[in-house]
């Protein structure tokens, strides 16, 4: 839970970085990176509590932050995906992408002439993240927030390490592509009570993630208003992420307030219990 609760502000603050150097020269860039970015958080927001994540929704989570990425580099940064059909229904650690691709960024430079290429691949039983080795001189030592966590939590779900290689060329991180959900997160053999309060704490975490995506919505999108208003009037960019992220959190209550994925579930056991008193 600790690994996990460091992905949340860690994101929005590098992300508000990148932001307010658009705001002052390239206000059109500012709107597009706000847009971009609620999708991206809202992402964050609604996955970061999951222990796996199917390979396929991190790897469309990626190229969303890709583009994102792009809006800031252009030419400077390219993307290559060659990920295995057969391996986009398995599992990974949710946000492990965004985390080692933030790490590409962080450690290389690039520029129109020297473009930084950035490579996800199906590498055997592994999802490889690749990039050309253009390393910066560091002005401050890294935090190592990314990569460490995506290790840590690894650990804890898999005996499978997670691997490093570099060379003269290149950085490669390659993660484990799991095949199934970890035992540790599907309770067997529990009592009545046990299942009972498993059942209540998996929802009073969708219930706190719900709130959590609504108060941080009320915190940033009045800071962006504020920002937007101030810096430069002439663009109202802020309607952009406020109706974006606006419908985000309305679905996101929806789902966890009884309409969406948890109509299924009621839907499910409404059935079950009928078949059981029919036999």
């Amino acid at each position: 839970e600790s690994l996990k609760n460091q992905l949340d502000p860690h994101f929005l603050f590098n992300s508000f970085n990148v932001l307010s150097s658009f705001i002052f020269y390239n206000p059109s860039k500012a709107q597009k990176f706000t847009s971009s970015m609620s999708k991206i958080y809202r992402y964050v927001l609604e996955q970061k509590d999951k222990e796996l994540v199917t390979v396929s929704d991190e790897i469309e989570f990626a190229k969303t932050y890709c583009n994102l990425l792009k809006t800031r580099f252009e030419d400077s940064v390219d993307f290559e995906f060659e990920v295995k059909n057969e391996d986009e229904q398995k599992y990974v650690v949710p946000l492990s992408l965004q985390l080692l691709l933030e790490n590409c960024i962080k450690h290389n430079f690039a520029t129109a002439s020297k473009p930084l290429i950035i490579k996800i691949y199906s590498d055997g039983n592994y999802l490889a993240i690749e990039n050309n080795l253009q390393a910066r001189e560091q002005l401050k030592e890294s935090a190592g927030i990314g990569l460490a966590n995506i290790v840590q939590r690894y650990s804890m779900l898999t005996k499978t390490n997670v691997y490093i290689e570099k060379s003269e060329d290149i950085f490669k991180v390659k993660i484990p592509i799991l095949n199934q959900k970890s035992s540790t997160m599907e309770p067997k053999n529990l009592t009545n009570e046990a299942l009972a309060y498993d059942r209540a704490a998996k929802r009073v975490k969708e219930i706190k993630g719900f709130y959590g995506n609504l108060i941080s919505y009320c915190l940033v999108i009045p800071f962006l208003i504020f920002i937007n208003l101030q810096m430069t009037p002439q663009y109202t960019w802020f309607w952009w992420p406020m109706l974006g992220w606006g419908i985000g959190v309305a679905s996101h209550g929806f789902q966890v307030f009884g309409i969406g994925k948890n109509w299924e579930e009621k839907k499910i056991r409404e059935i079950m219990e009928k078949d059981r008193f029919t036999k």
